[in-house]
């Protein structure tokens, strides 16, 4: 029976179903002035607070054009409520959405108006969390909600929603369900010896151990991958003073960041620009130009710059000559001592000045690149050498967002397969059987198996409040 609208007082918890679990509510939009905000509301006490705020009670699933009233009675706001019954909802709850205007000051109004009723303050990633507890998500997914969130280019994005879509979750179950059946017949074989002959079983064992080795080297591949597209590449621009640097970075960032100037020594500490080229979110960073000469402050750029160099994913060797130049000797030249494990595009600069670069041999196309900053011409060349140098030059399908902890279990998960062969699997099958035992193990942490509760605060605490 619907409650009057004008009811003051708590939500009627009285019924055993209402008895689970306390009720949370949150803003779910952004804390801005916009055409819509959206309170959600989860928990057992969800519809009860929803016929006393709009009544009359809504059908489930259905939109229905509500006002949402205060505890006297008097309009607070008028929208659309639209009520989703657990356990066939998002959390798994009862939920309830209260979708209004987007005055801030109005949103929390009706916050508090249902706080009142019986609710609380949800904490951050509290609704995906108890989605995650009632079965509708899971860890991997969870995560992934946060990352399509906080994600930077289309890319990222779309590998976010691969992951939170369940692909990345169906992979590592189809893996488990692999090393569960080859625990359950190396268990079998030994605890009833005379059944099945040993060199028949370790023979299937160490096919299916290749199997599942290969499928976890094909996600790590994957995960490394997109674990690069929400945290971003680190592009030095390095070089001589006076090449051009900094137009260089000015005009790939589209904006005057860094000062432009004749005089040798203008960049005296490192410069930062995070944007996003061909779909890939990189930081530029660009740095005082080398040589052995000027002032402690110089110096002290110096220093900075060839620190940075040895910690970036890729190094953009900027010169105003088209003569083609060995990187290394050219950094030595430079007063750069340390060998340069990362990759080196060489940029000739200036080309609208002294002209494009000779042709190149084919194996160095990708290294080497001419252009004008001042001008913008190349530029595309260069944005594409970056993408190909970095190793994502093309999307991949079936890459994904992932986290650290998903690369670690990954490889804890192949590290623990190594030593499966045939002579193990026949002179020790319980060797065999612990390993699998422990491989199992760690991929199923990547889905919430075993988690714990520190693990999961750590997580969830990282989400938006209404998420």
């Amino acid at each position: 029976m619907a409650h009057h609208a004008g009811h003051r007082g708590r939500a009627d918890l009285s019924g055993a179903n209402l008895a689970a679990t306390d009720t949370i509510a949150a803003i779910a939009t952004a804390t801005a002035r916009a055409a819509l905000g959206i309170v959600r509301v989860s928990g057992p006490a969800a519809l009860a607070i929803a016929r006393i705020i709009a009544a009359p009670e809504p059908v489930a699933r259905h939109a229905a054009y509500r006002s949402f009233r205060s505890d006297g009675g008097g309009i607070l706001d008028t929208g659309i409520l639209i009520y989703f019954p657990g356990p066939t909802s998002a959390t798994g709850e009862d939920v309830c959405e209260f979708h209004g205007h987007g005055n801030p000051l109005v949103l929390q109004e009706l916050l508090q108006q249902i706080c009142r009723l019986g609710a609380r303050l949800a904490h951050p990633g509290e609704f995906s969390e108890r989605a995650y507890r009632n079965g509708k998500i899971d860890l991997a997914q969870a995560e992934a909600i946060a990352d399509f969130i906080d994600s930077r280019s289309m890319r990222a994005a779309r590998s976010a929603m691969r992951s939170l879509s369940g692909e990345f979750s169906t992979r590592v179950h189809n893996l488990l369900e692999q090393l569960m059946t080859a625990r359950v017949s190396i268990e079998g074989a030994i605890d009833f010896p005379d059944d099945v002959p040993g060199n028949q079983l370790a023979s299937e064992l160490v096919s299916r151990s290749a199997i599942v080795d290969q499928e976890l080297a094909g996600l790590l591949r994957s995960g490394r991958q997109g674990a690069r597209l929400n945290t971003g590449y680190t592009v030095a621009l390095v070089g001589a003073p006076n090449v051009g640097k900094s137009t260089l970075l000015n005009r790939l960032a589209g904006t005057d960041r860094a000062i432009v100037s004749d005089t040798p020594g203008t960049t005296r500490d490192l410069i930062e620009v995070d944007l996003v080229l061909q779909d890939l979110t990189l930081r530029l960073v660009d740095t005082a130009g080398l040589r052995t000469v000027g002032n402690a402050i110089e110096q002290e750029g110096i220093r900075r710059a060839t620190a940075m160099m040895s910690t970036a994913d890729l190094v953009l060797l900027v010169t105003d000559t088209p003569d083609l130049i060995d990187p290394a000797a050219q950094l030595v030249q430079l007063g750069y001592r340390e060998v340069l494990q990362v990759a080196i595009i060489v940029v000739h600069n200036k080309a609208d000045l002294r002209g494009p670069a000779p042709a190149v041999p084919l194996a160095l196309l990708a290294t080497h690149v001419s252009l004008s900053a001042r001008e913008g011409t190349g530029i595309d060349a260069l944005t594409a050498a970056i993408a190909k140098a970095l190793g994502v030059a093309v999307a991949d399908e079936t890459e994904f967002i992932a986290r650290t902890r998903h690369i670690v279990a990954l490889e804890q998960a192949r590290a623990e397969l190594q030593p499966i062969d045939f002579e193990l699997a026949v002179a020790a099958p319980e060797l065999a059987a612990e390993a699998l035992r422990r491989a199992t193990l760690a991929l199923a942490a990547i889905a919430g198996g075993g988690d714990s509760e520190e693990l999961l605060g750590q997580i969830f605490a990282r989400f938006c409040i209404g998420k």
